[in-house]
This record gives structure tokens, C-alpha cells and sequence, in this order.
């Protein structure tokens, strides 16, 4: 039993808190070279442009495993980064007039 001067305890899942992955790369990513290769290959309607689209989807695969290897939530940091470039302006010191509130930010 807990005392009362302990702190409460909450068990997260383990798969609560896992990144959402497909075939070791970020999910929707994956997602959407499937859909490329698909309609690239489709949209030649030859061997040559099965054959391409095939190593274009395990290129991709290949260079999105990397990725979520290395960080698996880099799509969203870096849609987070670009989402939120005017807000956060370089300034070269303390005393910098800071650049507003852009009019769309929430």
C-alpha cells in the first residue's frame, strides 16, 4: 500500500508510447511510395516500368528505414519546423525587436 508522501504510479503501455512504423520507416511515408510505385507501374503499363517502379518503392523503403532508425518522429519535427518557421525568427541578440505574431498563427 502507498503512503500518503509517495507519489502516485501510472502504467503506460509499451504500445501506447511506440512509434506507429511499416516495414521500419514512418507509416504514412511508406504508405505513399506504395502508392507512387503503384501508379508508376501501372501508368507505363510495361516490364521496364514494373522493374522501375519496383526498385524506386525498395529504394525508398530502404532510405525511410534509415530514417526511422535514426529518429522515427523526423516527419513530424520537421513538418513542426517548417509549420512554425515565421513564428520563430533568427535574432541576433537579447534586445532584437522580435518579428509579431504572424495573423494565421493559432
Amino acid at each position: 500500500m502507498q503512503g500518503a508522501d509517495s507519489p502516485r504510479e501510472v502504467v503506460i503501455h509499451q504500445s501506447a508510447n511506440r512509434p506507429n512504423l511499416i516495414l521500419g520507416g514512418d507509416r504514412e511515408l511508406v504508405l505513399v511510395m506504395i502508392i507512387i510505385a503503384f501508379a508508376l507501374a501501372f501508368s507505363l503499363a510495361s516490364w521496364w516500368g514494373v522493374l522501375l517502379s519496383a526498385s524506386l518503392w525498395i529504394a525508398s523503403v530502404a532510405v525511410l528505414q534509415k530514417m526511422g532508425k535514426a529518429d522515427p518522429l523526423m516527419r513530424q519535427v520537421y513538418m513542426r519546423h517548417i509549420r512554425y518557421r515565421p513564428f520563430y525568427s533568427a535574432k541576433s541578440q537579447i534586445w532584437a525587436p522580435s518579428a509579431g505574431t504572424p495573423a494565421r498563427w493559432r
